[in-house]
């Protein structure tokens, strides 16, 4: 892979009937990197991962992954990656090892059964070898679902909206393994509806209506973005949200419980917005670090004016 690339491609397009799902998208992705997606549902996150590793030919660009052409050499591609999808996936009906035993048969894995041993105590998943699949917690599930897919050792692992439904303590168990995977050098790419899943991620990028809108490290895609928020706590701070966007100067107002973050990109004007509402009684003011969610936000907006 030249460069340290896992992955580097240009231009990707890909259409649905008269839809386009993803338009012009480029990237580089280094390895043993952590890569995070984020986007509202529709985005086009999912089209884009499965076309980088070439489960899905797109219709315009071009590029490599895992130093093969994802056009030319897909079929090699698929061969070196772990795909973990939203959807649990394996069966029910079979134990833990017996899933994994037929994972391993399936991929062709030499010394197979000291292959799912392995896999087995990685995951803490030894003492519960012998429980069927179907009678697991969504945690224990996801577990069981990741030493699938790294049973084979790929070098790339796809991870679609991996944690949706599965409890805080599973999700962090499960984000320390990936890091260690990629401390290991395996590059992960993951979509995420989660903001301190996001945080965990060497790298983002947010895309919508199909198009990459920004990326880089969390600090810098908060800084990027240009926002200056004000946060505002109090009784009562919560109902003056339709008051405060409805001022000239404020790009949008995001409730946090009894607190607003009411953000803008121009801070003079902000704060002359703001400034009718800093005496009233029971209410403090501070200036506050813009969070992800709140350049999200700000990022959705934008690019909803300006269309499709």
């Amino acid at each position: 892979m030249s460069d340290g690339l896992a992955i580097d491609v240009s231009g990707l397009e890909k259409r649905f009937g008269e839809r386009i799902a993803v338009r012009d998208f480029s990237i580089q992705v280094p390895r043993g990197r952590i890569f995070g997606f984020l986007g509202p549902n529709g985005s086009g996150k999912t089209t884009t991962i499965r076309m980088l590793c070439g489960l899905l030919t797109p219709d315009a660009g071009r590029g490599t992954c895992l130093g093969l052409d994802i056009l030319r050499e897909a079929a090699d591609i698929k061969r070196r990656v772990g795909y973990m999808t939203q959807r649990f996936s394996l069966y029910d009906d079979l134990s833990i090892a017996e899933n994994l035993d037929f994972v391993a048969r399936v991929y062709e894995i030499p010394d197979r059964r000291r292959r799912v041993a392995e896999a087995l105590a990685d995951l803490g998943l030894a003492e519960r070898r012998d429980q069927l699949a179907g009678t697991l917690s969504g945690g224990w599930k996801q577990r069981l679902a990741l030493a699938a897919c790294v049973l084979h050792r790929p070098l790339l692992l796809l991870l679609d909206e991996p944690t949706a439904g599965v409890d805080p303590k599973a999700r962090r168990d499960f984000w320390d393994h990936i890091h260690q995977l990629a401390q290991a050098g395996m590059t992960v790419l993951a979509s995420t509806h989660y903001m301190d899943e996001a945080e965990r991620c060497h790298e983002i990028c947010y895309l919508a209506y199909g198009r990459l809108l920004t990326r880089g490290t969390v600090a810098a895609v908060i800084e990027g973005s240009g926002l200056v928020t004000w946060l505002v706590t109090g009784d009562g701070a919560d109902r003056l949200a339709r008051q405060l966007e409805a001022r000239p100067g404020v790009a949008m107002v995001a409730p946090f419980g009894n607190a607003l973050h009411v953000s803008g990109t121009d801070a003079g004007a902000l704060e002359a917005a703001i400034a009718p509402f800093r005496d009233l009684p029971g209410l403090a003011w501070s200036r506050a670090q813009p969070g992800l969610e709140d350049v999200f936000i700000h990022l959705m907006a934008e690019a909803g004016s300006g269309g499709r």
